[in-house]
């Protein structure tokens, strides 16, 4: 009987989060590519008065799950500003980015 309770119901996923991952990672840069086949997200911090920075986390997506992640994020945005009012969004100054060579995947 013990174990019935430990089994997610049929249809339910069991996501774990270690320690370290659910301290996260600050960024206040994304810088998004993509192939045919993929989307690729750069998570940077960057400081102010500091000429490197580096790509904190990477994540890989799918056309389709870049597609939800966007649907999500716009969603959550929305209920937010009704809850908290308007995000205002400040003209950020265009920042040159050197990544090196680039590539394709």
């Amino acid at each position: 009987m013990a174990d019935e309770k430990k089994q997610p119901k049929q249809g339910q996923i069991n996501i774990e989060l270690d320690e370290q991952v659910a301290q996260g990672t600050y960024s206040n840069l994304a810088i998004i590519n993509h192939s045919v086949s993929e989307f690729v997200v750069d998570f940077v911090n960057i400081m102010p008065g500091t000429p490197k920075s580096k790509v904190k986390s990477r994540i890989i997506l799918t056309p389709q799950h870049a597609k939800r992640l966007v649907k999500a994020l716009s969603e959550n945005v929305k209920r937010f500003e009704n809850a908290h009012g308007t995000i205002k969004d400040y003209d950020q100054p265009q920042i040159p980015i050197n990544f090196g060579p680039t590539g394709q995947a």
